[in-house]
């Protein structure tokens, strides 16, 4: 088999969304580089929304993006927490696994803080083959063929037989 056609984990964004600005916004912050050991960025809103008193660009969220090694460190980690069991519809049809956590306390080593209190997180791991590039680069852009797309069937069998995790239905 070609080494163009082994699955690899492409990156695992970690997100916690607050809703509004300010307090639990920066404490939220410090949870994901707490557990993530990196420094998050902040996600904006694209819409306005004035029944909850949304505005556009107004920061709602926080996120960090893990490429390489320490991103399949982490989804090993978050996968123990939710004891190696992820459901079937946490797998998307482009090779995509979400789920959630319900509290960054279930890391190990990390501690409740009162002042901080209590912050979930989703976890989106993204799976991809080699060659993925050629869809984001500026020059000679192209689309990759159907027979090269990881579907939702090898994802699964992927995370089962590398991250050794239960699909439940």
């Amino acid at each position: 088999m070609s080494t163009m056609r082994d699955l690899r984990v492409e990156k695992v964004v970690i997100n916690i969304g607050v809703g509004e600005a300010g307090e639990r916004l920066a404490k939220a912050e410090k949870v994901l580089e707490m557990v993530t050991k990196q420094k998050p960025v902040e996600t904006l809103s694209k819409t306005v929304n004035r029944d909850l008193g949304i505005r556009q660009g107004m920061p709602l969220g926080c996120k960090v993006t893990l490429r390489g090694e320490p991103a399949v460190e982490f989804v090993k980690q978050a996968l123990s927490i939710r004891e190696m069991r992820v459901p079937e519809y946490s797998f998307d049809q482009e090779g995509n696994m979400s789920f959630g956590i319900s509290d960054y306390t279930d890391f190990e080593g990390m501690k409740y803080d009162p002042e901080i209190g209590i912050f979930g997180m989703d976890i989106s791991v993204v799976l991809r083959r080699p060659g993925n590039r050629i869809t984001q680069r500026a020059l000679l852009k192209r689309r990759i063929p159907k027979s090269h797309r990881v579907g939702r069937d090898e994802a699964i069998q992927y995370m089962k037989d590398n991250f050794e995790i239960e699909v439940v239905q």
